[in-house]
């Protein structure tokens, strides 16, 4: 009996091991036709990056009707394709830096950092030892702290959420792991409540709103996230109007947002999808320049700031509120943009 074709789901979980579970065999459908062999693999392999897909490929562990292929390959839509196993690579550890911290609040099985624009998080599983292995969240907190939470692995360790780089904010790290796994669980059950202050393009009429569009990976520009396609995950986000501002650089609306729920970019692309794009967000409609009769300005990172925290304390069930003033950077965006 011929093998059923997997799941792109069940296919991530199998690639994600190593090689148990292979050959995994992929049906290309004439509506394929004309896609490169990389493109096509880096969009029915959800959380598989094109870069990871071409790997495969260089390795000869992706076969095109039984025989080795090149990335480029156009696909004529009826070919058969297997994935025979994941692409090799030399372990990676995140490495301790010497990098300041902004420590909000610390104690023996927690801290929450207030991080600044232009910081990683941590490194993707498709790092290498060079400079992107550096200067991220996880490589300060390695120095800093003597201990940290192993659940997320050596390359995440303590982190139990994550913000973007360009977004500033206030981010909870665990010390241990049964302070990981309690504050996931919170996460999990939606029982965090993050607040965010974010300025948008555009005069937002409702003074307050929720969004509740599903959120997946665009298959074309995989950086970005999209709520054009049926086949994403449940996001809620509500905003309320904060201020209004009338400039001679035009008009913009100062919102506070809160999630439900954690998906990547979820505010960015939320607020886009309604036309109003946080600004400085180029990758989601925002123009790099602002003009104005006087000139042009521009903001290097998001106008997105995590601000607010609260959750309750892992071992001792108390609840915790904490909060972080809109970063330098941007109260003198802010002045200079109102004129004030």
């Amino acid at each position: 009996m011929p093998r059923a074709e997997p799941s792109c789901k069940t296919v991530c979980s199998i690639l994600q091991r190593m090689p148990e579970g292979f050959p995994i065999l992929i049906s290309v459908v004439p509506e394929d036709a004309g896609k490169r062999l990389d493109q096509f693999l880096a969009a029915r392999l959800e959380a598989v990056s094109r870069a990871r897909v071409q790997e495969l490929i260089s390795e000869e562990k992706v076969l095109v009707n039984d025989a080795a292929a090149k990335a480029s390959l156009k696909l004529h839509g009826d070919e058969r394709i297997s994935v025979l196993g994941e692409a090799q690579r030399p372990p990676l550890r995140a490495m301790a830096e010497d990098i300041p911290l902004d420590i909000v609040y610390e104690d023996d099985d927690l801290a929450v950092i207030n991080k600044p624009a232009g910081m990683m998080v941590h490194v993707g599983a498709g790092a290498t030892e060079d400079k992107r292995n550096r200067g991220t969240l996880v490589n300060a907190l390695l120095h800093h702290f003597a201990r940290l939470s192993g659940v997320g692995g050596e390359l995440r360790p303590g982190i139990v959420h994550r913000l973007d780089k360009e977004t500033s904010g206030l981010i909870v790290v665990a010390k241990n792991d049964e302070a990981h796994r309690k504050l996931a669980a919170q996460f999990a059950r939606r029982e965090v409540q993050k607040a965010y202050v974010a300025l948008v393009h555009g005069r937002v009429k409702a003074e307050r709103g929720t969004v509740s569009k599903d959120i997946s990976r665009d298959p074309v520009r995989r950086i970005r996230m999209t709520t054009r396609l049926s086949s994403g995950r449940q996001a809620i986000t509500h905003y309320r109007v904060a201020r209004r501002i009338e400039t001679a650089f035009g008009k913009f609306t100062l919102l506070e947002v809160k999630i439900e729920t954690g998906r990547t970019h979820q505010i960015r692309v939320h607020l886009a999808s309604l036309g109003y794009p946080v600004v400085g967000d180029a990758t989601y409609g925002a123009p790099r320049q602002i003009r104005g009769p006087a000139g042009a300005m521009s903001l290097r990172r998001n106008f997105l700031h995590a601000a607010e925290l609260e959750l309750r304390h892992p071992r001792t069930g108390e609840n915790m509120g904490l909060k972080s003033e809109l970063p330098e950077e941007l109260r003198e965006f802010l002045a200079k943009l109102t004129g004030k």
